[in-house]
């Protein structure tokens, strides 16, 4: 079962690459994000229940193998994985045209899922960046696919980066095995607990420059508002829901798990990063008149809150930021994608050229409505406990600027939503009607589960705040990941 997050996609791109017909690809692609999403779901339930899972590939035992480890924060993001997964299948049907899914976007997408799966389930940091590579380039190929000048354009500055990100991790792993001789998450973690040299503060940096990279952090995310707007939505909302999640993850992984040494400098590196994060991203974000742009700015901000939660280093601070990880997936996706339906309806993205939707397209209109004020931290939907969380976690912590910045950024975000909301749906279209153009249902189903799950989280919120709190009591006891894959037996 450990291994059905990589070759359910794997398996599916094999089948796709044989099958021409585009009717076959949308059926095998839904039918195999269909079963991730189930098989996510029934991991996530047997890690609940009986603790981290763990499978040693070839029957190699740690730390001579490598293996494969799901624990509660592993399992949470591959519930989330799918979720994205089986939405995007299905709203691309109706998206990205019928000559892209000939130029094999099917297989792509699924070879983006494969990675990102790999990633999350992988206890070896070589792999973690083999896994990284395999997303990157079917990240790439998904972001010039249709060959369009300002595709080409944002592809230069994402592949740029992203392979400077590459050079400083495998520099940084290069360094680890150096001095350690291993490449076993949880044998480094037992290993270099304790090592506060000069060498592992510089592995330490190097990751955290490329993690930071590819979680567009400040100052390093530049390359994102110049790629992600390019693309068809259905792609650029895959990227905006998974992408930046997985150097978020990297982040949270290597600096909970064995960059554990020499807290207050991290720690404090982390806060102001994170700080400068949210309120960078949310300035040039209320700035913008692109809706792709003003989301894709947001997306920055919104890592910030996720680097909040590592920085404060607490139970509570940890278990928020897993929280809010799950709830940003699914609102700035929903975000994205409801942004693809007003293009359908209106041809534009800008907001000079959007009115009425309000009155032309209620349903629409809420679509948009919800996850913009989940994004906003309104009550009772998901953002705002996530915030909640971090908010409490920093009082608690003592950690006043940093919390006084979440609060800000999201009275300013709150402000960007509005402004969409204004111009786009609730200002009255001057021009003359037009034939209303069809709403697939294609198009309208994906937005609706995500804008169900943004209320779910919210209204169900104490029971997801109790396995993110499982995942974080993980998180900050490595112990536990140490014991279930180099003694053999689960706690």
């Amino acid at each position: 079962m450990i291994t059905l997050p990589i070759l359910i996609p794997f398996a599916s791109i094999i089948l796709l690459l044989l099958f021409k017909n585009i009717v076959f690809k949308r059926f095998i692609s839904i039918t195999a994000t269909l079963l991730l999403l189930v098989s996510s779901i029934y991991l996530l339930n047997i890690v609940h229940v009986q603790g981290i899972q763990v499978m040693h590939v070839g029957n190699w035992p740690a730390p001579m193998g490598i293996p494969l480890v799901i624990d509660m924060f592993s399992a949470i993001m591959l519930v989330m994985s799918g979720i994205i997964g089986i939405c995007i299948s299905i709203f691309s049907t109706s998206n990205v045209g019928r000559q892209r899914e000939l130029y094999h976007f099917h297989p792509l997408f699924n070879a983006l899922l494969l990675g990102v799966n790999g990633a999350f389930i992988t206890g070896d940091i070589f792999n973690l960046f083999v896994w990284f590579e395999v997303m990157l380039m079917a990240s790439f190929c998904l972001l010039v696919l249709g060959n369009e000048k300002a595709q080409l354009e944002g592809a230069i500055k994402y592949i740029t980066l992203s392979l400077l990100s590459s050079f400083f991790f495998i520099a940084g792993i290069g360094l680890i095995y150096g001095e350690t001789g291993t490449l076993n998450m949880a044998d480094l973690a037992r290993i270099i607990k304790e090592d506060n040299s000069m060498l592992m503060n510089t592995s330490a940096m190097l990751f955290f420059i490329a993690f930071g990279i590819k979680a567009a952090m400040f100052p390093f995310f530049y390359w994102l508002p110049a790629s992600y707007h390019t693309p068809p939505v259905a792609v650029s909302a895959l990227f905006a829901g998974l992408l930046t999640k997985v150097g978020v993850y990297g982040l949270i992984r290597s600096f909970t798990l064995f960059f554990i040494h020499n807290t207050s400098f991290w720690h404090t590196l982390l806060l102001v990063t994170a700080g400068a994060t949210m309120l960078i991203g949310v300035l040039m974000a209320a700035s913008q008149n692109d809706i792709r742009r003003i989301l894709s700015f947001h997306i920055i901000s919104q890592i910030g809150y996720m680097i909040m939660g590592l920085g404060i280093f607490t139970p509570l601070g940890i278990a928020g930021a897993i929280y809010f990880i799950f709830h940003n997936v699914m609102a700035k996706t929903n975000t994205f994608l409801v942004a693809g339906i007003l293009n359908h309806l209106k041809g534009s993205y800008h907001l000079k050229t959007l009115r009425g939707v309000y009155n032309e397209r209620p349903l629409v209109a809420l679509l948009f409505f919800i996850p913009a004020m989940a994004l906003a931290g309104l009550p009772p939907l998901s953002g705002f406990f996530g915030k909640f969380l971090l908010v409490k976690a920093g009082l608690e912590s003592q950690q006043y600027v940093i919390s006084f910045f979440a609060l800000l950024v999201s009275i300013i975000t709150l402000f960007s939503m509005i402004k969409i909301w204004n111009k786009a749906f609730w200002q009255e279209d001057q021009n003359t009607p037009t034939a209303k153009t069809k709403l697939s249902i294609a198009l309208a189903l994906p937005c609706i589960v995500l804008a169900s799950l943004s209320i779910a989280l919210g209204i169900g919120a104490s029971f997801f705040i109790d396995l993110t709190t499982i995942a974080a009591e993980q998180l900050l006891n490595p112990d536990h990941y140490i014991k279930a894959i180099l003694g053999g037996a689960t706690p």
